[in-house]
């Protein structure tokens, strides 16, 4: 893994992380107790971030520090998102068929009136 690849691993993961609790750049910089603007160069991967800020990230997070640097895994939350996004555009398909098929039948029925 090169840095460039270790930089994005990070930014995605903060982010993500940040994400699930709901929380804005500014909730979390608060809660790590540095500037919303040092927290947004991390999370662009325009600034590198010290030990110190790596621990007082992770606890601000309510993680362990190696969780900021591993690959995503899908977990059953991420999961069940992506099947519901899935129904929810097979349902819209689903909908636009039928609605097609019944103008169909009923441009049909009235051709045969």
């Amino acid at each position: 893994m090169d840095e460039e690849s270790l930089r994005n691993l990070l930014s995605r993961n903060i982010k993500r992380y940040r994400q699930r609790r709901g929380w804005s750049q500014a909730k979390l910089a608060e809660k790590m107790d540095i500037s919303t603007n040092y927290l947004s160069d991390i999370e662009s991967k325009r600034g590198w971030v010290s030990a110190f800020s790596l621990v007082k990230l992770a606890n601000a997070l309510e993680i362990e520090v190696f969780e900021l640097f591993k690959p995503e895994e899908a977990t059953p939350a991420d999961v069940l998102l992506a099947v519901n996004r899935c129904l929810d555009d097979f349902s819209t398909s689903l909908r636009i068929s039928f609605e097609k098929s019944l103008e169909d039948s009923l441009k049909k029925i009235r051709k045969s009136i």
